[in-house]
């Protein structure tokens, strides 16, 4: 399906993306301290919604 010139792109592509991505995570990390703060509340709200739209469809089955 692939050549092999274009798995070893990918495989150097998607190494590199994961480098340069951890990379400027730790960089900006303590920005993300200072200004998300309580996001992990959003996040968890979501999680649990999704889960009582779900619980509900299943019930109602």
């Amino acid at each position: 399906m692939f050549s092999t010139g274009q798995l070893i792109f990918g495989i150097l592509f998607f190494i590199a993306f994961a480098i340069v991505i951890a990379f400027q995570y730790r960089k900006d990390l303590q920005l993300h301290k200072k200004y998300y703060k309580g996001t992990v509340w959003v996040l968890i709200a979501f999680i649990g919604f999704i889960g009582m739209i779900a619980a509900i469809k299943f019930i109602f089955m």
